[in-house]
């Protein structure tokens, strides 16, 4: 397998925020954060809101008097204009390399070796040209595997002098980096595994990267040892990887409202199982698993329930109304009369793709082939009219419900996905 020498990653600066700011002006150089669905979190944080020490992840109750006393402005997620603008971001890294890597909604690798040029200057023109094309701000890291890169991006980000741009291919300036930054901050180190490897006194990046393979291997699993290879410059991780489906899809909410009847939290479910089917459905798989569960608020220590049912599958099923039979059959299982639910889900698990899950049959040609078939090809009509007409259709099992079970505390206009609500310049 043939791997690039220079490995450029493109990481959007608080990716959600900018998104925000980019048709509110009015916000920059001023505190915003963006919430996660039910308004329940703080997912992505400006600078501003950083300097205030408020982490990723807390609750918005805890932060409460932080927001009231500095003005942080609060946005509801808002997937869909996020979804567009990263659409044209990635499309835009095509104009520079056609090997784009994507690696998440804000992040991707692209190779450089094609361009006979200084790698630090195209960096600089990646950043300048999506300044101006999309309006998004970004930090480009670049190394010879893409650990390599994703240290040369935190660099990037982390000290403004970078011109938000770092070439970490000269040694010299590698090893400085590794000896400054903390091992915590490698690719895939998580929490725990950082506190292991402090206890081992490796507190740096340069002590990781510093230890012998075979130790690694032998205190730690190949994951880690793969990492210290790309770190110590030799590619591991492939370059445009194909993208292996999930193997689990979990949809589950926590309600604004707790919920004490069991029809009400069967048309809950009824919405997680549409959804969970339709990211199932675009990933063209079939789930032999299926699981509800349910719980109390953690905080009703004294009244505290959680349980969870799972029920297998002869053969795989990628049609809604199969999965919302047994999610109300499992929900019946597990629920009790008295409590008071604050947090629903549902499970799909053991995803195969479609053409395994036949091949597997022992008869593809069985009594259920044809009903198979009319299966698909309904579910198959259902996405196509529901992504024309704006989840224009359901099923009776939902009721009233909809995924979103809050009012938005400040949701953004849908401003490139909408004609009737384009951005006006006055």
């Amino acid at each position: 397998m043939k791997y690039p020498s220079n490995i450029a990653l493109v990481d959007c600066n608080n990716f959600y925020v900018s998104c925000e700011r980019l048709f509110r002006p009015d916000l920059l150089n001023k505190p915003v954060a963006v919430l996660s669905n039910n308004d329940g979190c703080i997912v992505s944080r400006s600078q501003e809101v950083k300097d205030l020490g408020i982490k990723m992840a807390v609750p918005v109750h805890q932060v409460k008097q932080l927001v009231k006393q500095h003005n942080i402005q609060l946005f509801s997620s808002n997937y869909p204009l996020y979804a567009d603008l990263s659409a044209r971001i990635m499309h835009s890294l095509t104009a520079f390399s056609p090997s784009v890597d994507v690696y998440s909604i804000d992040e991707a690798f692209i190779d450089l070796d094609r361009h006979n040029v200084n790698v630090t200057d195209l960096g600089l023109d990646i950043k300048n040209s999506l300044s101006r094309w999309v309006g998004i701000p970004v930090g480009i890291g670049i190394g010879s595997t893409k650990t390599l890169a994703k240290l040369a991006n935190y660099a990037a980000k982390k000290w403004a002098n970078s011109g938000g741009v770092v070439d970490i291919n000269e040694p010299k300036r590698r090893k400085k980096i590794m000896q400054i930054t903390p091992v915590g901050e490698v690719w895939g180190v998580g929490r725990r595994l950082n506190e292991k490897l402090n206890k081992l006194g490796i507190e740096t990046i340069w002590d990781l990267q510093s230890q012998p393979i075979s130790s690694i291997k032998k205190h730690f699993n190949i994951t880690l040892a793969q990492t210290v290879q790309e770190l110590q410059g030799t590619p591991v991780i492939p370059f445009n990887e194909d993208k292996k489906s999930k193997q689990q899809i979990v949809c589950s909410r926590s309600f604004k409202e707790k919920i004490t009847d069991q029809q009400e939290l069967e048309q809950v479910l009824s919405v997680f199982c549409l959804k969970a089917a339709e990211k199932l459905r675009a990933q063209h798989g079939v789930a032999l698993q299926v699981s509800v569960f349910v719980r109390t608020s953690p905080f009703d220590k004294e009244s505290f329930y959680s349980e969870k049912a799972t029920y297998k599958l002869k053969s795989g099923t990628q049609d809604s109304r199969d999965l919302i039979k047994i999610a109300k059959k499992l929900l019946t299982r597990i629920f009790i009369l008295g409590y008071q639910y604050q947090q629903a889900g549902i499970i799909l698990g053991d995803i195969q793709l479609i053409d395994t899950a036949v091949s597997n049959q022992n008869d593809m040609f069985d009594a259920d082939s044809e009903q198979n078939e009319k299966s698909f090809a309904l579910m198959k009509t259902i996405d196509e009219i529901n992504s024309r007409f704006n989840n224009s259709m359901s099923f009776a099992s939902t009721g009233n419900k909809t995924l979103q079970q809050s009012i938005p505390i400040n949701k953004s206009r849908p401003y490139t996905t909408n004609w009737k609500e384009i951005a006006l310049v006055k």
